[in-house]
């Protein structure tokens, strides 16, 4: 998807600032001393579960919210909050939000071509259609918006901002309401535009498929503050925690002792669900309590001799009570052994 625009002002090495930021609704701390770099052209993924403000954090940096405390800049230019603008907000930056801010009784067409020139009508056509294209509503282009379901608004309101030309664009689960058949291939669509036209691009995000195929950068926030940054593949590879792994799937912490009754040590480490392996003879003891058909394999809930649930995949539906050994490849347990500890 090339030629819609490119991009204004492609400096050297400006970049996103964000300097010991802390913020509160009331009583309630949300955001506590968060330091950040973005570089142009950058793509970050921030995640963590509900609650834990990737949302209020996007709010924060467009400006629609004053900073009790920290700094914000875009290059060397400060970003001030609606105490400082009678209009929130900055220019060469554009917000989606969870409430898409659609115009209901015009067409889909004329609702990406808002804020395109009409002085020009045959760029403005070709640079619709080809939004149209991107976010995959052809044939829908002059239908009401008040008449799509949830999902088609959702990327009519993303080619609207796409639309606008941003240098940085903040993205609030941007693909939350759009059905699964289509979210991967419209995935693709807009994050390969994005990074084709040179927009620096945040998006907040509770979906690991929105950050490993895409992003450059996972910013995983915990308890108000960045738990750990770094590229998505790392992140998951060498988790610093199980909730930073349980991010990216299901996920145990157990014993190297228990994985391999001749270690001398309890140290614990983080294995996923499909890095188990299934003996019928062999390995650590498990008793079967539950199967989830997942499409290409099984969820499996299994008990340790121990009472701890330990979850791993399997190939087909297992019966309750059945008994198994699991195990854990050399390779994976010193992967994570190397790995730096909580």
């Amino acid at each position: 998807m090339k030629g819609i625009f490119q991009a204004p002002r492609l400096l050297q090495h400006p970049m996103l600032r964000i300097e010991q930021l802390t913020f509160s609704y009331g009583a309630h701390l949300v955001l506590q001393d968060i330091d950040l770099r973005i570089q142009r052209r950058e793509h970050v993924a921030i995640v963590g579960e509900s609650g834990c403000g990737k949302s209020t954090l996007l709010k924060i940096i467009y400006g629609l919210m004053d900073l009790e405390q920290g700094k914000l800049f875009w290059e060397d230019q400060p970003i001030l909050g609606p105490a400082y603008h009678l209009v929130p907000g900055m220019p060469y930056m554009k917000y989606l939000s969870q409430d898409f801010d659609l115009m209901p009784f015009i067409s889909v067409r004329e609702n990406i071509g808002q804020y395109l020139s009409v002085f020009y009508p045959n760029e403005l056509k070709k640079r619709t259609d080809e939004l149209l294209q991107l976010i995959e509503l052809e044939a829908f282009a002059d239908r009401k918006v008040k008449t799509l379901s949830g999902g088609q608004q959702q990327r009519v309101a993303l080619a609207r901002v796409i639309a606008q030309r941003p240098e940085i664009l903040l993205l609030d689960e941007p693909f939350s309401h759009i059905d699964n058949f289509l979210k991967n291939s419209l995935r693709r669509n807009v994050f390969e535009y994005l990074k084709e036209n040179g927009v620096t691009c945040i998006v907040a995000t509770h979906d690991f498929q929105d950050v490993l195929p895409f992003a450059d950068r996972a910013v995983v926030l915990k308890d108000h503050s960045i738990l750990v940054s770094g590229p998505p593949m790392e992140l998951y590879k060498n988790p610093k925690e199980l909730y930073v792994a349980s991010l990216f799937g299901e996920a145990n912490k157990i014993s190297i002792d228990i994985l391999k009754s001749y270690a001398d040590t309890k140290r614990q480490i983080i294995v996923y669900a499909h890095e188990f392996r299934i003996s019928p003879s062999s390995g650590i003891p498990v008793t079967v309590r539950k199967s989830y058909a997942m499409g290409g394999h099984y969820l499996t809930k299994g008990e340790l001799t121990s009472g701890e649930s330990v979850f791993f995949h399997a190939p087909a539906p297992m019966d309750q009570g059945e008994d198994v050994y699991l195990n854990v490849s050399l390779e994976t347990i010193n992967q994570r052994l190397q790995a730096p500890q909580e």
